[in-house]
């Protein structure tokens, strides 16, 4: 990503902005992440500052987090030493990549004491460190993260900076330093040398400026004059943007929609294999950039237990499955069985105690060939002709019984399966309390006494383009509510064609619905399965009144008939333009 020393330049501008302002309140939505709420005279502000190895960054902030229901240490602390704070001051050493909060904080004894907030955005030697007025670490959001004999973080050390290897500062090197580094660097691609020799560039950046110099590949050392200043002109430039506040904060994706990287100026270097967005500033870019990537992730770490609950009964279920199969395999013998008895029966005079093999013909055939039966020795003929009969009846009976279990087997995992899929997809703390409390009605999870039930949420709600509103399960209880409860008789109810996903319901007032309103839901439907990522996904739909819920089925579980089927392309872009917003 192209959070360089750079880009954390212009966000410094923005936290300027917030200078005299007050800590209002903090906290820690997940264990990489604190939120400053800050508190002036323009209003209220937050600031996100991330220590996450893939998403480390420190910006303002819209995007609403939902907080755990119980503070964690640090997030205690930093409301301890800068809760009620004065914000005086955001400090950067030229483009390093560490931005220091200064506040002026009330220690216990009632005196004013200068604090500092280290934010070390270092990818995964990222760090978020507290100073007091002494210069000594009074905590870290990572405690000792990077520990050597120069550099300790723990409580009580002095803060050191981390190590800092020579570099250019792009906003204050002339021409001459410039030229003279790139004479004395190794020779390599033009972009690479050129991340080497400025600090606080990112590659995204220093290609962009290779790519001004030439369309082409090129080595530092086959410049030529024109391209020398050409290179030039592109530095001071970037620098003239980054010091005048003249930047344009693009969000690069790919064209199928994929979010690839952000850059404060726009960037030339991918024609059209990159569709580029331009935001209003630059913590507004990282917002949107992140925003979906972090809550997912926040998610999966917060719903960690239950992914690995689902995972491990799953194999379980499936293992017991393959045994089940294995064994009801081998019950096809039981035929074979009940005509060795008939044949035994049939030929009991021709046999005696003792006889080891019995050879008979088989009369059940028109060529009547002979066939050898085994025989115990310490049996009468009568007796092991009842022998086969009861290995008959006993494998009749188990071919009977794993039938049914095996049925009950395939039941259980596909419902792990769609508990997976709306595991994996849980947008809010609140999915999760419910698919929790599903669990623990299933007998997944262990009951807790004394909690309170989750609140219920509502369906997601949608409208078709020719007004036909469209209901989304958000999880397996309550796809049973909206289709065998909420819904009309006429509505449309669909599903994706054996692939776990929501139940979605059509609304159609006993009107009947048009084919765009039935392909968007279709859309909707498939967009909120697991085969979100799909190109082609097949949705069947028909009449509520044609969906039924077996007795003792798990929740999201029913059987339809009547139904038709229509292919379609899962559309992230049609979902939103789609919703109802609150």
């Amino acid at each position: 990503m192209a959070f360089d020393g750079a880009y954390l330049y212009t966000i410094r501008r923005e936290l300027e902005q917030l200078v005299t302002a007050r800590v209002d309140k903090i906290h820690q939505p997940s264990k990489d992440e604190i939120i400053l709420w800050m508190r002036g005279r323009d209003g209220a502000s937050r600031i996100l500052i991330s220590t996450a190895g893939d998403s480390a960054r420190i910006h303002l902030t819209t995007v609403p987090v939902e907080n755990p229901a119980v503070p964690p240490m640090f997030c205690m602390l930093l409301r301890k030493h800068l809760g009620g704070g004065k914000f005086l001051a955001v400090r950067q050493d030229g483009l390093e990549r560490i931005l220091f909060l200064d506040f002026e904080c009330t220690n216990e004894l009632g005196d004013k004491v200068q604090l500092t907030l280290a934010c070390e955005v270092m990818g995964r030697y990222s760090n978020l460190v507290l100073i007091g007025q002494d210069g000594k670490v009074i905590d870290s959001l990572k405690r000792n993260a990077d520990v050597t004999r120069e550099r300790v973080l723990l409580p009580g050390f002095s803060y050191e900076m981390p190590h800092r290897s020579r570099r250019l500062d792009l906003l204050e090197t002339d021409d001459d330093t410039i030229l003279n580094a790139l004479l004395l660097a190794p020779d390599a691609e033009l972009s690479k040398t050129l991340v080497s020799l400025f600090e606080g560039v990112s590659p995204l950046l220093a290609r962009e400026w290779a790519y001004y110099v030439s369309r082409d590949t090129i080595r530092s050392k086959d410049l030529t004059q024109d391209q020398r200043d050409r290179l030039l002109f592109a530095i001071h430039e970037t620098a003239r943007r980054l010091r005048e506040n003249d930047c344009h904060f693009c969000i690069l994706r790919t064209p199928e929609g994929a979010l690839k990287d952000y850059i404060f100026l726009r960037p030339q270097q991918y024609g059209a294999l990159m569709v580029v967005s331009e935001c209003s500033s630059a913590s507004a870019a990282l917002d949107e950039f992140y925003a979906t990537r972090d809550l997912r992730a926040r998610m999966k770490q917060r719903a960690s237990d239950l992914f690995k609950l689902i995972m491990t009964r799953t194999e379980r279920v499936s293992r017991k499955l393959s045994n089940q199969r294995q064994e009801l395999a081998e019950t096809d013998k039981m035929e074979q069985n009940k005509l060795c008895g008939d044949l035994l029966s049939a030929n009991l005079y021709r046999l005696q105690k003792g006889d080891a093999t019995a050879v008979v013909e088989n009369f059940y055939d028109e060529s009547c060939p002979q066939i050898r039966i085994p025989l115990q020795v310490n049996l009468t003929p009568a007796q092991n002709a009842q022998r086969y009969y009861t290995l008959y009846r006993k494998a009749a009976t188990a071919k009977e019984k794993l039938a049914e279990q095996i049925a009950q087997g395939e039941a259980e995992l596909a419902y792990l399966e769609s508990v997976f899929d709306v595991l994996s997809r849980a947008e809010s703390e609140a999915d999760l309390l419910l698919l929790r409390e599903e669990l623990r009605e299933q007998g997944y999870v262990r009951s807790r006494s004394k909690q309170k039930p989750p609140k219920q949420l509502s369906p997601m709600l949608y409208e078709s383009s020719d007004g036909f509103p469209i209901l989304v399960g958000r999880n397996n209880r309550q796809n049973d509510q909206l289709t065998l409860k909420t819904a009309a008789k006429n509505d449309i109810w669909l599903h994706t064609q054996n692939i776990p996903g929501s139940h979605v319901i059509l609304v159609t007032e006993n009107q009947e619905p048009s084919e765009t309103a039935i392909r968007e839901a279709a859309v909707l439907a498939a967009y909120h399965s697991k085969a979100r990522d799909s190109a082609q996904v097949p949705v069947d739909f028909t009449r509520v009144r044609y969906v039924k819920k077996p007795n003792g089925a798990k929740p999201g579980m029913v059987i339809f008939t009547n139904q038709q089927t229509l292919y379609v392309k899962p559309d992230a872009a049609v979902c939103a333009a789609r919703e109802v917003r609150d």
